[in-house]
């Protein structure tokens, strides 16, 4: 069974950084790509970042600069760093891999 389990989210002023993380188990993660997801309060999920078996990795135009993606293969996790969090980064972060995704991590910026 794919399990994906989030954390590293919390309360963060503006302009603040958080790393996220994303620990896998139930398949073979250094094999699989992953991908992280966001959902802002009352909206869909929007497509963040993601990272090949072999370490290619994708960030959506409005987010290149700010996030960065990387993973240890020896963890069995993936990692989401955000830099100059912005009020609008707002919502839950989640993984996804195999077709499964995590429960998320809430990330909130205010001031």
């Amino acid at each position: 069974e794919v399990q994906l389990v989030e954390s590293g989210g919390g309360l963060v002023q503006p302009g603040g950084s958080l790393r996220l993380s994303c620990t896998a188990s139930g398949f073979t993660f250094s094999t699989s790509p992953m991908t992280w997801v966001r959902q802002a309060p009352g909206k869909g999920l929007e497509w963040v970042s993601g990272i090949s078996s072999d370490g290619r990795i994708t960030v959506a135009d409005s987010m290149k600069g700010r996030f960065s993606i990387s993973r240890d293969n020896y963890k069995n996790t993936v990692y989401l760093q955000i830099n100059s969090l912005k009020p609008e980064d707002t919502g839950v972060y989640l993984c996804t891999a195999r077709g499964a995704r995590g429960q998320g991590t809430q990330v909130t910026v205010s001031s």
